[in-house]
């Protein structure tokens, strides 16, 4: 059986990379691409694909937002997230959001080929890397609370809420019409106001505090 492809990510020269070895495949057939998560979205209505590869930094809406809608209007399609975030948070939230795989971009072409079979059979794929991550074990600070999300100014929080998304600095500043400078003052300005350093601490925090669609 013909397993019925579309890849989603905004880097032309990383999906014509991913299109060679999976068209090498007798039992591959790529019958989309898209490079925004609108385009995603349009492109499902005629294409009718199995799988749907899905980066999670695409330009408009983020692969998480992406997932949970695609899979609200097709509730048959299989996804796969390909994301150069190996952090157990944006893992997580692809899961909840209905994706069946999570392959690191660090990945070879064969981890990614397996998870397409593997979704496609119905089954879950983690890619190795992926796996470690979820099953490490993670011991919080329990006596950490960080501070409301008022703390933060009007863009500051916008700053915050395309970062969670899993924005580039180049990529928000370019969405909110500012220098890439001025957005990584926001980022200082932000982890130094929720005393939060790391850029999955403040995703997990966008998510929790509604900043970003959960």
């Amino acid at each position: 059986m013909t397993i019925r492809v579309m890849l989603a990510d905004d880097h032309r020269m990383f999906r014509e990379a991913l299109r060679i070895p999976l068209e090498a495949e007798p039992d591959v057939e790529i019958v989309a691409e898209a490079s925004s998560g609108a385009d995603t979205l349009a492109s499902l209505e005629w294409a009718c694909p199995d799988v749907l590869v899905l980066d999670i930094g695409l330009p408009d809406l983020n692969g998480i937002e992406v997932a949970r809608m695609a899979i609200r209007q097709h509730p048959s399609l299989r996804i796969v997230a390909l994301s150069g975030f190996a952090d157990r948070i944006y893992i997580e939230e692809m899961l909840k959001a209905g994706a069946h795989g999570y392959v690191v971009k660090s990945s070879g072409a064969d981890e990614l080929v397996s998870a397409i079979r593997t979704v496609a059979g119905g089954r879950s794929f983690l890619s190795p890397e992926a796996t470690q991550v979820m099953l490490r074990r993670i011991q919080p600070d329990q006596g950490a609370v960080a501070p409301p999300p008022s703390v933060l100014g009007k863009r500051e929080r916008e700053v915050l809420s395309l970062l969670a998304g899993g924005k580039r600095s180049a990529e928000i500043a370019a969405s909110l019409g500012i220098t890439v400078g001025t957005v990584e003052v926001h980022r200082r300005n932000i982890k130094q106001k929720l005393g939060i350093n790391c850029t999955a601490d403040l995703t997990r925090y966008a998510i929790h505090e509604g900043l970003i669609p959960s």
